[in-house]
């Protein structure tokens, strides 16, 4: 390939290249290389004055054991087809992680196709990632409204519940002020509110709805939270109230949370679901990525464990302390009872080990059952779940 290689962060000009390349890699139009300039940070690879590859990159928090984490979300990268094949896309990924990481990211989150080639710069995918089709005959037959009120419209209230919400997951992002407009924009959605007479709001529904080929439509949810199990069941009815136009609601791919209100509610189980590419994650700073997490305020105990480095050609002993809500790591000399690979750390960060057993068959190596069962139930407080999209 002619011409030196270089990197540098995107400026108008070099914005609009990168919007024609991506349209070209992709086949289609990437609108968030639009949608997301003021926001994003666009580094690009050129060479003979031409973008050749590319990616935009979010910082933005995501929230682990209830507390924000700075995370490096990168998303819409790609690489020209006649540069492919020359490890380009791992050049690129280490340009697009530094500057969110001078601006303080100590974790990174990607959602991508090619999980082989995220896996090897350190990603690892915490759970599967499903999208639902159920039918909204089924909804209808099968959950009530008891006495909630649905009302149209986002308020600071509903933002405020999603917030407290999101808290109780490991992975979703603390949605900055512009990150709603974004959504609603790019989606086309319509947001719904529930609560009960004279209570405060319980839910929040969003969806977006696409023409059927034929007749009707198809309802897409793009945003379900829900305070309690009652609410969710009110907000499965509600979409079930859409059926003489639907035939079909669809739950997009990780919008629906992990629990079993829909499982438990149906009358006849027939929804079905489609595996997409998994969100993956990858510790880009070990110690901060530690303090800044939430832990179990009841944890009190120190670990001696041991992380692959960063290089994956040795291991290094590290000393994991709990106290009152807290943790800090550092070096030590004691050998560890638990052994992390990279990618096994960011599975066990998310709270994606949720037993010894799963642990053991993901491969993580202990010298004491004791202390494996108390690495994971360190972050077993909360489930990983990302429902957010960049």
């Amino acid at each position: 390939m002619s011409g030196q290689l270089s990197f540098t962060p995107a400026n108008d000009g070099l914005w609009e290249q990168y919007d024609e390349l991506a349209t070209r890699a992709y086949g289609h139009r990437i609108g968030d290389i639009t949608h997301l300039r003021d926001h994003a940070d666009l580094q690009v690879a050129v060479r003979g004055g031409r973008v050749v590859a590319g990616g935009l990159g979010l910082l933005v928090d995501q929230f682990f054991g209830g507390s924000p984490v700075p995370s490096a979300c990168l998303g819409d990268g790609c690489v020209a087809p006649e540069e492919r094949g020359d490890h380009l896309a791992t050049r690129m990924t280490d340009q697009r992680l530094r500057p969110l990481i001078e601006r303080g990211a100590v974790i990174s989150a990607i959602s991508t196709s090619s999980t082989g080639y995220a896996r090897r710069l350190g990603w690892e995918a915490p759970v599967s990632v499903l999208a639902w089709f159920v039918a909204t005959d089924d909804l209808k037959q099968s959950f009530t409204m008891e006495d909630f009120e649905v009302k149209h419209g986002l308020t600071d209230e509903v933002q405020s519940l999603q917030r407290d919400l999101a808290r109780q997951w490991n992975g979703p992002v603390l949605r900055p002020t512009w990150w709603t407009t974004w959504k609603e924009d790019k989606g086309g959605l319509t947001t719904y509110r529930f609560n009960r007479p004279n209570h405060p709001t319980a839910g929040m529904l969003s969806l977006a709805t696409k023409r059927h080929v034929r007749h009707g439509a198809t309802v897409v949810v793009h945003d379900f939270w829900a305070a309690s199990q009652p609410t969710a069941a009110a907000m499965l009815a509600f979409l079930g109230r859409h059926n003489t136009r639907a035939q079909t609601i669809e739950f997009r791919r990780g919008s629906l949370p992990h629990y079993p209100t829909l499982l438990h509610g149906l009358r006849h189980h027939r929804p079905t679901a489609e595996s997409w590419h998994p969100w993956m994650l990858r510790i880009l700073d070990i110690p901060e990525a530690v303090r800044l997490r939430g832990w179990p305020a009841d944890l009190k105990t120190n670990l001696p464990i041991e992380i692959e480095n960063e290089t994956g050609n040795d291991w290094d002993r590290w000393l994991l302390h709990f106290k009152d809500g807290a943790a800090e790591i550092a070096p030590t000399h004691t050998q560890g009872q638990v052994t992390l690979t990279r990618r096994q750390l960011a599975v066990w960060y998310a709270g994606g080990y949720r037993s010894t057993t799963t642990a053991r068959m993901a491969g993580v190596h202990s010298r004491s059952e004791s202390a494996l069962g108390t690495l994971v139930r360190s972050t077993g407080e909360h489930e990983p779940w990302l429902p957010d999209h960049f």
